[in-house]
């Protein structure tokens, strides 16, 4: 066994890396077909054709003269949920394919996973663009900031995995974490109507701070995974239980975000 071998899966011998790489690619498929199904049922519910407007704030003069909001377009919010599905499953689908599983089991041998970020870079940052759209943001500019700054932080996971090995340098994580935090530093500003003077908070139903709350604590859940992986703290010590993680999470965050983002097409206008 290799001294890469004995730092990522100590105690493993090569034929139970071999077997637990097997049964990584069973539960890929697995969970490809639990998001396609979910992408299947977003797709067919989504019948209400809710959609928030997209706008940009225009000066109609020299620097310094009110600007006009001009609307550009609406985001369907139902479709952009069933894409953040499909791509998620296509993505499993993609990792247990007979073409690609070599090269994954490759990178997990190496202690990464490069699909993984190229997809987090596409489905998470649909995903906290339609957070911060349900939340009140509006301005094109705003969501040109919020998934540039997303993409950074997965670009920084990445890092993270491609230059430093399990127990190193923290240094590209703790990057990615403070710029990950930008779109919420902006979608609790909407939330919270700063400035606004004729916001009335008392006047905000409970479930919206839940829901808020919720989806920060699922979206930077995968964020605590990899903190654990590289700490390798307690079981996370073998890489496999970082991996596995991301899998379950997969299904149960990114479920709990879509279903949660989707519930607001559901609900009648008042």
């Amino acid at each position: 066994m290799s001294s890469t071998d004995d730092l990522l899966f100590p105690g493993m011998t090569a034929e139970a890396i071999d077997a637990r790489l097997k049964r990584l690619r069973t539960q890929n498929v697995i969970m490809g077909v639990l998001h396609l199904l979910q992408a299947v049922a977003v797709y067919t519910l989504n019948e209400t054709g809710f959609a928030l407007p997209i706008a940009g704030t225009y000066p109609q003069g020299p620097p310094g003269t009110p600007p006009v909001l001009i609307e550009l377009f609406s985001l369907d919010v139902g479709f952009w949920v069933f894409a953040f599905l499909a791509i998620s499953a296509i993505a499993h689908f993609t990792i247990a394919s007979p073409w690609y599983f070599p090269k994954y089991s490759a990178d997990i041998r190496r202690g990464k996973n490069t699909a993984r970020w190229v997809e987090y870079s596409i489905s998470s940052t649909i995903m906290v663009v339609l957070i911060a759209a349900v939340t009140g943001v509006v301005d094109v500019a705003a969501f040109i900031a919020i998934a540039g700054a997303n993409a950074a932080m997965i670009a920084f996971g990445d890092l993270q995995e491609r230059y430093v090995r399990p127990g190193g340098s923290l240094l590209p994580f703790w990057l990615g974490t403070w710029v990950g935090l930008a779109p919420w530093l902006a979608i609790v500003f909407y939330v919270l109507g700063v400035g606004n003077a004729d916001r009335d908070l008392s006047q905000v139903p409970g479930f919206v701070w839940v829901i808020v709350f919720a989806l920060f604590a699922f979206f930077f859940s995968f964020g605590l995974n990899q903190w654990l992986q590289y700490k390798r703290i307690g079981k996370w010590v073998n890489y496999f239980r970082g991996e596995t993680t991301y899998v379950v999470l997969s299904l149960v965050a990114k479920s709990l975000l879509a279903w949660l983002v989707f519930a607001n097409t559901l609900i009648p206008p008042a």
